[in-house]
């Protein structure tokens, strides 16, 4: 049996790790395994012994598939497991045991000790651990960095383009003393355990200068922690490289020269649509307008531009804000949000008296942000005379560029239609590699849906024509749908059929 099995060479091993959420590292050492990729429900894997039936089965178990085993030379196996997958762990059980051995007692829950905490929390061996877990964060192309609290461990994970993996088991002893070591780093209050808390860190990585916007909510067996990574010098804000189709970037252009009215960006929250925001301020920015913004939170610094920190706390919040923003004679307002009428109504002012207004909605796709607003209570004339254009848009991973290869997959019915039934199309997929952590995806892409208010769907607006009869009459003036842009990009290479399906089947 084992001649049957295909052998690996040094040089064909991952050279980053493989993350497989369902297999702890403990698990990797113990049976002397290196999980390879894991594709379509079939976990390729290396393993020191093939013959191992009961490690097969468990592997079984936690992929919810099939396994394909692949061999090698033993010291290699385990050289390369001394390598990647114990030195983390190392790091967490040299942690664990520096704190068992230390003086301290650990504080529980309900314990309202702040001096004690503090002491925890200034720990070098906490210390070591947060910044070890943000720095692998940062290495990893991670946007989120979740510490969350379970009855019997913490875990933590990192949202990688988009998509949530598990990175690391805590133990539960450690929990005090990690959100207490967050919370003093992003400067909140550590005895308030029983209010959600919004703070800001700010290090350099690697030579990268990185935000960290801290948000702090209790839940059940503690406090759930999310760290938003804002990178100052990876963030995009040139249009022409967000993924627009030439036709759409075209148009938006002009929406975006226009002297007066509102043009709105949605989606959901983590799809761009600040970004595309700030590309679009980027791009009319010159010595000759003046542009104020009003943001929760700002998350980047743009040159020239004024930008407004909400402050709700202290009353300062959009629409108070904005009232006294107009007094400033700006040309351009860009609101980070329209959560409310007053808010809307005041953006409606702001373009009826001459200026360019931006600003986000999260609704599914670009004809139902008319019907939102209508739901508010904004009359339906207003509207009409002030809406210069909506931008729909998602973000799909991109196939990795260092493993594409052909798909040869059959597509079923289903895909087919959506494909348009062609033949010819080539589609494409990521094999896995190291530069993508076996993920087949490396980067993302955005996919637009852009409305562009014309006199018949001014006529539309003014009956409040629901959300059906304004997508139709868009079409027919030449609407791009965010599904027709991910299947142009799917015949273009650039992502796959089920990356498509995954970030568009709300709209």
């Amino acid at each position: 049996m084992a001649s049957q099995i295909p052998h690996i060479r040094e040089e064909d091993l991952p050279k980053v790790p493989f993350v497989l959420d369902s297999v702890s590292t403990r698990f990797i050492r113990e049976n002397k395994i290196v999980p390879l990729e894991l594709k379509n429900n079939v976990l390729k894997v290396l393993m020191a012994d093939p013959n191992d039936r009961e490690a097969i089965d468990a592997l079984q178990v936690a992929v919810s598939g099939e396994v394909v085993i692949y061999t090698a030379d033993t010291t290699m196996i385990e050289d390369y497991i001394a390598k990647f997958y114990t030195q983390e762990a190392q790091n967490i059980e040299r942690i664990i045991e520096d704190m068992d051995g230390g003086s301290l007692e650990f504080v529980s829950d309900n314990d309202e000790d702040v001096g004690h905490l503090k002491d925890l929390a200034s720990e070098a061996p906490i210390i070591k651990l947060v910044n070890l877990l943000i720095t692998r964060a940062v290495e990893g192309r991670a946007s989120d960095i979740h510490v969350e609290p379970f009855e019997d461990e913490l875990k933590v994970r990192y949202r990688i383009d988009g998509v949530l993996h598990n990175i690391e088991s805590i133990p539960k002893k450690l929990q005090a003393a990690i959100v207490s070591r967050i919370k003093i780093m992003a400067r909140l209050n550590i005895a308030e355990r029983r209010l959600p808390q919004d703070g800001r860190i700010r290090l350099i990585v690697g030579q990268k200068e990185i935000d960290l916007r801290v948000s702090s909510i209790p839940i059940l067996h503690g406090e759930s922690i999310v760290m938003r990574i804002l990178d100052k010098e990876g963030i995009m804000v040139d249009l022409d490289l967000l993924g627009f189709p030439p036709k759409t970037l075209t148009t938006f252009h002009q929406l975006i020269n226009k002297p007066n009215g509102i043009i709105l960006v949605t989606g959901p929250t983590g799809s761009g649509k600040t970004t595309t925001l700030y590309g679009a301020l980027d791009k009319i920015n010159s010595p000759d307008k003046k542009i104020i913004t009003v943001e929760d939170p700002v998350e980047y610094q743009l040159k020239g531009v004024n930008q407004i920190q909400v402050k709700s706390q202290i009353g300062l919040n959009f629409t108070t804000t904005l009232r006294h923003i107009v007094r400033q004679d700006p040309d351009i307002i860009m609101i980070g949000e329209i959560r409310d009428l007053e808010t809307a109504e005041i953006a409606i002012q702001s373009a009826l008296t001459g200026h360019l207004v931006f600003s986000t909605l999260h609704t599914n796709d670009a004809p139902s942000a008319i019907t939102r607003l209508l739901d508010m209570g904004v009359e339906n004339f207003l509207l009409s005379s002030t809406i210069r254009g909506i931008l729909a848009q998602r973000l799909v991973r991109m196939i990795c560029p260092f493993c594409k290869e052909v798909d040869h997959t059959p597509a079923n019915k289903e895909e087919m239609k959506i494909l348009g039934n062609s033949d010819s199309a080539t589609l494409y997929r990521g094999k896995g590699c190291d530069r993508c952590a076996f993920t087949g995806f490396h980067g993302r892409s955005g996919i637009f849906e852009l409305l562009t208010v014309t006199d018949e769907l001014r006529k539309l607006i003014l009956k409040s024509a629901d959300a059906s009869q304004l997508r139709d009459m868009a079409r027919q003036e030449g609407m791009i749908t965010l599904l027709e842009d991910g299947v142009d990009k799917i015949k273009a290479g650039v992502t796959t059929l089920s990356e498509i399906f995954r970030v568009t089947q709300e709209a």
